[in-house]
């Protein structure tokens, strides 16, 4: 019984992760090219802040309960804009720092290897100091 809830619970976490356009957006942001995107994608919490109001509003005037779980459900995809704003920038700063390293370090071994006498010792490059 357990491997079965276990099983249903992973499909239905990847049916999700795959197939909802919140969670879509969210995977196309934390790739390298999307992370500039974050702190604008920030903006997406507005309208789904928006819809939760206006469906709270409906069930206080008599609408269905069924309303809540949108209430619900809107809270919590503006909830992931606004955390993925300043998660991605702050991924998009340590990539950043990451990728000047490397490029300087890249810079300083071409240089190094520019500016390193050769060594007369070896056989091949002595025979050509001749």
């Amino acid at each position: 019984m357990f491997e079965f809830i276990l099983a249903a619970t992973a499909r239905s976490y990847y049916f999700l992760r795959r197939f909802m356009p919140t969670n879509i957006v969210i995977d196309a942001i934390n790739t390298r090219r999307g992370l500039k995107w974050g702190v604008p994608a920030m903006l997406l919490a507005v309208p789904y802040g928006l819809a939760a109001v206006y469906c709270a509003a409906l069930v206080e005037a008599g609408g269905s309960g069924w309303l809540n779980v949108l209430v619900l459900l809107f809270i919590w995809n503006a909830l992931k804009f606004l955390v993925v704003g300043p998660v991605s920038l702050l991924r998009l700063m340590s990539v950043r720092v990451r990728e000047s390293r490397t490029r300087r370090r890249m810079t300083q071994a071409q240089s190094s290897e520019n500016v390193t006498p050769e060594r007369v010792d070896q056989p091949e490059l002595a025979e050509r100091h001749r």
